[in-house]
């Protein structure tokens, strides 16, 4: 490499240990480029893709348009269109990372793709859990005052929900990441599913009125119970008798925990998910009044469009013709 310095040139060799070290840089940037549970399903489908490839002799990278529309028509027959999606979206990114022209783009599986939608979307239809509103989580946490995990998991539900936090993104929150204020608590969200660029969602928990469902009271209990001064904000607990924390919580872990509390509070499991915290700060804040723009901002949603889906189900009642009648 040459450069110019003054009126004289010189030539500047690098290291084969400078080399490496770029290339250790750019491999590291371009695995941040994405959230660690997105590349966690990028993962999977890439193994799903490869399997399917070597079981019918067909090379997987790079792949043919013809061997990606035989994949989707197979794939259609055995999971929902949005799987099918990500599974095509998962295959376009693994031959651009890897240098080759996408076989995504071509005729042939567009049109193959938008079959498969027009065919399978309306039957499938779009499953939505039941949000955890307030007066459902005020039910789940009320008893959750004994032991170390219940006080994990009351911080756990309450923040998720004052947050409207994904699961993903309340198992990846780390200490530093949570600062006290006179107002409340005040959330760095480094990256997240609608900011992967990872410019950082800056958050905040105020206070609740009632002390039973205040999210930071919750947090300060669960702080004060372990000591944890670094690393993860939430961490696995173990159920023997001594002490035992972990270094951290998997997104799985929460979704479970989701779904055995709200089992112990009378409510049926099977109607909920991780996805219910979420769902039910926006369902909640909607049947309340707010604004899409305050919701937005709590939310981290982008698009409207996907906003107003929770903004029509918390709306459905208070903003109703029949309700409005005298009936």
């Amino acid at each position: 490499m040459l450069m110019n310095e003054g009126c004289s040139r010189h030539l500047v060799t690098f290291t084969p240990e400078y080399l490496l070290q770029v290339k250790e840089q750019i491999a590291a940037y371009a695995h941040n480029s994405k959230a660690a549970s997105t590349w966690r399903a990028y993962q999977a489908d890439l193994r799903d893709f490869t399997t399917w490839c070597q079981a019918h002799s067909l090379p997987p990278l790079p792949a043919s348009p013809e061997t990606v529309a035989a994949y989707l028509v197979d794939l259609a027959a055995r999971r929902k269109v949005a799987t099918v999606q990500r599974r095509l979206a998962s295959i376009s990114q693994q031959h651009a990372a890897a240098g080759h022209e996408t076989p995504t783009r071509s005729a042939t599986v567009r049109l193959i793709m938008q079959g498969i939608r027009r065919t399978h979307a309306p039957a499938q239809g779009v499953r939505k859990v039941m949000p955890a509103v307030t007066s459902v989580i005020a039910r789940i946490v009320e008893p959750l005052t004994g032991s170390l995990i219940d006080v994990r998991d009351r911080a756990l539900l309450l923040i998720g929900f004052a947050g409207a936090f994904r699961r993903s993104e309340l198992a990846e929150l780390r200490l530093a990441d949570l600062t006290e204020t006179e107002d409340g608590l005040r959330i760095l969200l480094r990256q997240s599913k609608t900011d992967q660029e990872g410019q950082g969602i800056v958050k905040g928990i105020p206070f609740g009125s009632d002390e039973r469902t205040c999210p930071v009271r919750a947090w300060r209990a669960w702080l004060a119970s372990t000591g944890i001064v670094d690393g993860q904000a939430f961490r696995a607990v173990g159920r023997c008798t001594q002490l035992q924390i972990g270094t951290s919580i998997s997104d799985r872990t929460i979704a479970n925990i989701v779904k055995s509390r709200v089992k112990a509070a009378g409510f049926d499991p099977e109607r909920f998910s991780g996805h219910s915290l979420r769902s039910g700060l926006i369902t909640a804040a909607a049947k309340a009044g707010v604004p899409e723009r305050i919701i937005m901002k709590q939310s981290g949603h982008k698009h409207l469009p996907t906003l107003r889906g929770y903004i029509r189900e918390g709306s459905l009642f208070t903003e109703n013709a029949s309700a409005k009648v005298g009936l």
